[in-house]
């Protein structure tokens, strides 16, 4: 009996479902993460410019501004569904149209639909992250996002290593023809599955879409409360996401090649999601959401580390499997904990504008830190409209991972009051 309702809570379709949704949300944000930052290396741009460049994700800053839309509207096939296979069709559409453009001659053009990309990605992910919570039952929450957060990570395989080899082969027409493929498993599935129930009792209005995710929450968690849990949205992830955010120029720069990232890097990765997505669901179900949080995230910040080790050792393909290895497990658990503490705070009703509000204040100071990270590593002055705002002093690849190190901190000491050790997490019906 007991082997039975194991199996049927790790085995059941639901949670297939986020294996697929998870994969289809993660491929459009690591082609602009991993694929881009070595299309735009290999063709000779500075590593400041490709920090800035990140600033095109600011559509995952910025979604919760439209996230009632998706709670409001249908486009008849489903509130939930019609949002996911809009946004499926648009990334498929224009993903090819990247590998006809040069970075050097077509600057501003890429840029446009960069942004674009962006914008269309951060709406696939407010359709899904509703739907996931939507789907799982409270139970399945935790367990829900470890496989979300894993088969998210696993879509990274695509850009960072698939494209990466093809690179080195074929021109970067069949390159992002290829990626853009990988969309259509999503697409399958946005066109097959049924809609949950509760996606049923949308708001009735607009200005009810609009408000009355903010008001239940706070409501819901008193207004200090509430603004602890969105300090503590905001760090959690701030130093793992700087620290991530040149990893390929960091690689070429040790003097790694394409083929190289591609199949030893990105390989050790997968494997190590693998075992990051079966220990963490099942250390998450077994010592629950609070002390996965601590573990987790005290795990995720001492894999930084690593990178600053590389950075100074000798440049052999298993240290940097190694590297990359740990850092796939510790930054998997932590986003794995991370985003089963988001879906437990979220109101299933409303769940795709406070989703959104919660991953689009994660996502902040992702793009920000990130824009900077260029000028951490190589130093320079930061300006606008010609005018120097302030120096940075370059601090080489190894100080800039101690960095990272430090800004994982400030999340971590706020745990003492979001997630004490020794209490029990409240998901939204225990916290109503």
């Amino acid at each position: 009996m007991k082997t039975s309702l194991f199996t049927d809570r790790i085995f059941n379709r639901r949670l297939l479902i986020c294996i697929l949704t998870g994969f289809s949300s993660g491929l459009p944000l690591y082609i602009l993460i991993n694929l881009f930052a070595a299309w735009f290396h290999s063709a000779g741009i500075d590593l400041k410019t490709i920090g800035l460049l990140t600033l095109i994700q600011l559509p995952y800053t910025w979604k919760f501004l439209w996230s009632p839309l998706c709670d409001r509207y249908s486009l008849g096939i489903g509130r939930r569904r019609s949002w996911m296979l809009l946004t499926q069709l648009g990334l498929l559409a224009i993903l090819p149209i990247f590998g006809w453009l040069s970075p050097q001659d077509d600057l501003r053009l890429i840029i446009g639909l960069a942004v674009a990309v962006a914008f269309l990605s951060a709406s696939q992910d407010i359709a899904i992250d509703a739907f996931r919570r939507e789907l799982l039952h409270e139970s399945e929450q935790g367990l829900g996002s470890v496989i979300h957060v894993n088969a998210y990570k696993l879509a990274s395989l695509i850009p960072g290593s698939l494209s990466l080899v093809l690179a080195d082969h074929v021109s970067w027409q069949v390159v992002y023809s290829v990626t853009a493929l990988f969309m259509l498993p999503g697409i399958a599935l946005s066109l097959c599955m049924t809609e949950p129930v509760t996606s049923v009792y949308a708001p009735k209005t607009l200005r009810a879409a609009i408000v009355e995710p903010f008001h239940e929450f706070f409501q819901r968690q008193g207004l200090k409360n509430a603004l602890l849990i969105l300090a503590f949205i905001f760090l959690y992830k701030l130093g793992d996401t700087m620290a991530s955010a040149l990893l390929t120029p960091f690689y070429l720069d040790l003097g790694f090649s394409k083929t190289e990232i591609g199949i030893v890097a990105k390989n050790a990765g997968l494997w190590a999601s693998i075992a990051g997505g079966i220990f963490g669901g099942v250390w998450l179900v077994y010592i629950g959401l609070n002390r996965a949080l601590w573990i987790f995230g005290l795990l995720q910040a001492l894999v930084i580390l690593g990178f600053a080790w590389l950075a100074t050792t000798d440049h052999s393909l298993g240290s940097l499997a190694l590297v990359i290895a740990l850092e796939s497990f510790g930054m998997g658990l932590g986003t794995a904990a991370f985003v089963a503490f988001v879906a437990t705070t979220t109101h299933p009703v409303y769940a795709a504008t406070q989703f959104a509000l919660f991953t689009s204040l994660a996502a902040t100071p992702r793009t920000l830190a990130n824009a900077l990270a260029g000028y951490f590593v190589e130093g320079g002055d930061i300006s606008v409209f010609s005018v120097v705002l302030f120096h940075i002093n370059a601090l080489g690849w190894q100080h800039f991972y101690w960095l990272c190190f430090a800004l994982a901190l400030p999340g971590m000491l706020l745990l003492f009051y979001i997630a004490p050790w020794h209490k029990t997490a409240k998901g939204f019906a225990e916290g109503e």
